[in-house]
């Protein structure tokens, strides 16, 4: 069972999202750390990149922030060595495929191994072309997690037989983004799914509210936040993580409750 896995294992799981470097790292690992400690099953951990192509303003934002403060690949894998003294809970990667691809992937996929990175998330990786990637990744025992948008369709049995650590719903068309209601119809998705894998899946894209969170774990295995945490680090910059944790413990609670 892949470390990712156990991020499911107590009832439904909470995802925060986190971009590195956004405003610095030193700020990253206190907000990672206070996600940690609040509640947070899994940490997905952004590498910025200069096209973030799934990503609305508010993680477009973040990437530009942290890439204008000068952080890189190379810094973010040392930040997660010194991370994982403390930090147990399961991690994983959400970056694009051409970050992994220029790093070379497989020195990528080795330094995640290193750094105890289970898996990594490629939202720009069309299904059809992820054997690219794949076999390097199992190669270094990282999971190549799927994601299931609303425009999947007829794709959907086909991707979740094959997927790894856990599938990564989109709720809605679009970009990232916090909105005020999801109104994509999950559940044919998520049966598909159940009926095709026991691999767990969580939904992402569009949730910032607690409400909205315990809703979507109540039909899936968890929920996935990015946007609504952002928010918080754009707004409180090198304070911020007080408010992430608090944000992350009342997200928790929701999702448990779900």
């Amino acid at each position: 069972m892949s470390d990712i896995r156990t991020a499911f294992m107590n009832g439904k799981a909470f995802i925060p999202f986190i971009t590195c470097g956004d405003p610095d790292l030193e700020t990253t690992g206190k907000v990672v750390r206070a996600a940690a400690e609040n509640g947070a099953d899994l940490i997905e951990l952004g590498i910025p990149f200069s096209d973030p192509t799934a990503e609305g303003p508010v993680i477009q934002g973040a990437n530009i922030r942290a890439l204008a403060g000068g952080v890189t690949t190379d810094k973010i894998f040392d930040f997660v060595m010194e991370l994982r003294r403390d930090v147990k809970i399961p991690l994983v990667f959400m970056t694009y495929a051409n970050v992994v691809f220029s790093y070379g992937s497989e020195r990528f996929m080795a330094r995640c191994c290193e750094a105890g990175v289970g898996g990594i998330i490629l939202p720009d990786l069309p299904f059809e072309e992820k054997d690219e990637f794949s076999a390097v990744a199992r190669q270094y025992g990282v999971d190549l997690i799927s994601l299931i948008a609303p425009t999947s369709e007829n794709r959907v049995a086909m991707i979740a037989k094959e997927a790894e650590g856990f599938i990564y719903i989109v709720s809605s068309l679009g970009v990232t983004g916090m909105r005020s209601e999801i109104t994509t119809d999950l559940h044919g998705i998520i049966k598909v799914i159940r009926e095709n894998t026991n691999v767990p899946c969580a939904v992402g894209f569009g949730i910032s509210k607690p409400e909205q969170a315990a809703e979507m774990a109540g039909m899936s295995d968890g929920a996935i936040v990015g946007s609504a945490i952002i928010k918080l680090l754009e707004k409180y910059g090198r304070d911020a993580a007080p408010y992430v944790g608090e944000f992350v413990k009342s997200m928790k609670d929701a999702v448990r409750k779900s």
